[in-house]
């Protein structure tokens, strides 16, 4: 089991983010096929225009989107053209609105989909809604790369986020080929509930069915001291010197956390290490 077909994408009309460079690592570490497919935005929201300007309106926004998706070709083609590993690049013009249609596309049929941090400053609409679309619409584990990340260099301690959850389950064995390759796995549980399952051996089923794949495991049960789960999981990654986060992603539904906030959202946010995350 590995990664054979990586997927990136590109929103911009630069085309090329630090995120495209990790990628080539990535692939070229994993041996596999790198897709980017560079999509055109088309911001126009159709309803907030008078009747006669709206067609003009919408020709012009899907022209500068379509230009926008072809710069973002032509500059990835000469980035990757000098580059030893297999590659592909195709272009799609979306609304905000539809971008999920293209991301599925090839996120259905990749092995992570890699995306650099959907949030902060000057980040738009269309790098959160090409994370969602390849998490929900595509089923694809996505890899996020934080701000100016751009090397394959991750991922010999990997922290591990255990809650005993469906999407917990999935990201691990979606993770398997990481978590296989790195030096330890730490699978780091906050505040495991009193009354689960496992709770004589927090973590135990899970570390067992990953050390018969020969990971190399160790458990870490740690108390939510801090006002958010993520700020006590990034704050475990600090101390232990960890360089990438497997976790689950969106435990509540997506419109809970973009309004009250969550676990996904906040390491998002803040995350300064990779996270692997799948739902």
């Amino acid at each position: 089991m590995a990664f054979k077909s990586i997927l990136t994408i590109s929103t911009g009309p630069t085309g090329i983010g630090s995120h495209i460079d990790a990628a080539i690592e990535l692939a070229r570490r994993e041996d596999a096929h790198l897709d980017v497919l560079c999509i055109g935005v088309d911001v126009t929201q159709i309803g907030y225009y008078y009747a006669g300007a709206t067609a003009i309106l919408t020709q012009e926004a899907y022209n500068q989107a379509k230009a926008d998706a072809e710069a973002a070709e032509a500059a990835i083609r000469a980035r990757l053209n000098p580059e030893d590993i297999r590659w592909g690049v195709e272009t799609a013009v979306a609304q905000i609105g539809a971008i999920s249609g293209p991301v599925a596309m090839l996120a259905r049929y990749s092995d992570v989909v890699v995306l650099p941090q959907p949030y902060g400053k000057s980040k738009g609409e269309a790098p959160e809604a090409v994370l969602e679309a390849a998490l929900f619409e595509g089923r694809a584990p996505v890899l996020v790369l934080p701000e100016g990340y751009d090397s394959a260099d991750f991922g010999r301690r990997i922290v591990l986020a255990w809650n005993e959850s469906d999407e917990a389950l999935v990201a691990a064995r979606a993770a398997l080929p990481l978590l296989k390759a790195a030096n330890l796995v730490d699978i780091c549980i906050i505040d495991p509930p009193s009354h689960g399952p496992e709770r004589s051996d927090p973590g135990g089923m899970l570390s067992q069915y990953l050390a018969r794949h020969g990971v190399n495991t160790e458990v870490s049960v740690l108390a939510k001291t801090l006002p958010h789960t993520s700020e006590v999981l990034n704050r475990h990654v600090r101390d232990t010197a960890a360089d990438m986060v497997v976790m689950g992603a969106y435990g509540h539904s997506r419109f809970r956390e973009a309004i009250f906030g969550g676990t996904t959202r906040n390491m998002l946010e803040h995350a300064e290490v990779p996270v692997f995350m799948a739902h």
